[in-house]
């Protein structure tokens, strides 16, 4: 299965009091890292939206397995699975790049909404399936 990944790194005001990246702060990093794998496979949110559908998110799930701190360099992978007729999951993991420990995983359902709100998979996304499986 084909995977994207995406670095980062951690800066100060990203961290709570204890000096560890605040936990919410995590799905920022997967959702910027998700962004950027559709945009590298054609599928734009502007103009998605521009043709009245849009990407969702349905749920979320996070484990958190070891904490980053200020100035971690890390890395989000992302893979993207169809989990039914009308939703997609992405599984994603974040791993510090220093000794690839793993930090989080996560599974995030999305859909898409039709311009009246109804759930769908659009051509783009649906491509996206294909490619995964090759």
């Amino acid at each position: 299965m084909a995977s994207f990944t995406l670095d980062f790194k951690v800066r100060d005001y990203e961290c709570d009091i204890q000096g560890i990246v605040n936990n919410g702060v995590y799905q920022n990093y997967l959702e910027h890292a998700r962004h950027e794998f559709l945009l590298g496979r054609g599928v734009n949110f502007a103009e998605l939206a521009a043709q009245g559908i849009n990407l969702v998110v349905l749920r979320a799930e996070l484990d958190y397995k070891w904490p980053l701190k200020s100035g971690d360099e890390f890395y989000v992978d992302v893979v993207v699975e169809q989990s039914s007729r009308v939703k997609f999951d992405f599984v994603q993991n974040i791993y510090r790049k220093a000794d690839n420990k793993l930090c989080l995983s996560a599974r995030i359902t999305g859909t898409s909404l039709n311009e009246r709100g109804r759930p769908f998979v659009p051509d783009a996304v649906a491509a996206l399936f294909d490619a995964a499986s090759t």
